[in-house]
């Protein structure tokens, strides 16, 4: 559904690239959360991606669409919500919404019963035909949210959508990554809320100095047994020692990997060492016990006997 094939991009007059020939896949039906540090390369990653900046080497396929060559065809399958949610404040949110839904080819039907649910949703109904201008940080991300969801895009893409919601809200865009995952689609998902992630997306990549570090699922870390924390990974893969390791090919994810399964198995092994030491502490005890009480009724059949003579 979403394909990168050796994206690279270069910024004028930069020294290196803020992001290095990274590939992976998005495949329909799931959700992938896309990770990283600040300047790691994710948001050049996300503006490459809705073809907002071009790209410097490299290709990206969205719904079989060339970026590249076919840019017009690819971007009809995105809806993006940015983290700054620019819009054009001097229409009302239903303006603004027809016209989204106008440049994408929506029907009239279509639209009118999409945006009455979303509205609903995201408690907009009685402000949907207010100015935009007069919306609140939360209202402009909710209509941000219903206008790239408006044309039912292949691919959703959203980069920190959580911002200024409140915790309904949070909870129904939640409920609609999910549903929209189960039509068939696929949703590129951005936030550095690593339990939001961890909970919501089915892959994971991670990304660090422009380097694509890992991808994997949630289910090969719960088998790994190091997603008691995603974020405890996410540590160790971006840490400074380990990326320097990383980048000059010294090591490679699976030793962050065996380093935390090490760590679980050390602790396993001393909790193990603990319980044996207390169980020999126990027994010596009670073997001290015994021979304690041994010893005072023998001296007991000595006092006695001693009595009698």
């Amino acid at each position: 559904m979403l394909k990168i094939e050796n994206l690279t991009k270069v910024y004028a007059g930069a020294a290196t690239p803020s992001v290095d020939n990274i590939s992976f896949e998005v495949h329909g039906g799931e959700i992938f959360g896309f990770i990283g540090p600040n300047g790691a390369g994710k948001s050049t990653t996300i503006k490459c991606i809705s073809g907002i900046i071009s790209m410097t080497e490299g290709d990206i396929y969205i719904a079989g669409k060339s970026l590249r060559h076919d840019p017009i065809g690819a971007k009809k399958n995105i809806g993006y919500v940015s983290d700054d949610h620019a819009l054009y404040e001097g229409l009302t949110g239903a303006e603004y919404i027809n016209f989204i839904a106008d440049v994408f080819g929506v029907s009239s039907a279509e639209r009118e019963q999409r945006l009455a649910r979303l509205s609903e949703m995201f408690s907009l109904t009685d402000s949907i035909s207010k100015q935009i201008s007069t919306y609140s940080h939360g209202m402009k991300q909710k209509l941000n949210i219903i206008g790239a969801l408006i044309h039912e895009p292949k691919v959703w893409i959203l980069d920190e959508p959580m911002t200024g919601l409140d915790p309904r809200s949070a909870y129904n865009l939640k409920q609609l990554m999910r549903e929209h995952a189960d039509k068939g689609n696929c949703v590129f998902f951005s936030s550095h809320v690593l339990e939001v992630v961890e909970k919501v997306c089915d892959r994971i990549g991670i990304i660090d100095g422009g380097h694509l570090i890992t991808v994997c699922t949630m289910d090969e870390l719960k088998q790994r047994n190091v997603d008691k924390s995603l974020e405890e990974l996410f540590l160790k893969l971006t840490d400074d020692e380990f990326s320097d390791k990383f980048y000059s090919g010294e090591v490679g994810v699976r030793d962050a990997i065996k380093t935390e399964e090490k760590a679980a198995e050390d602790e396993a092994s001393n909790i193990d060492n603990n319980e044996n030491i207390s169980q020999s502490e126990s027994a010596n005890e009670e073997k001290y016990s015994k021979n304690q009480e041994k010893s005072a009724y023998s001296d007991n059949l000595n006092d006695d006997k001693s009595g009698e003579e």
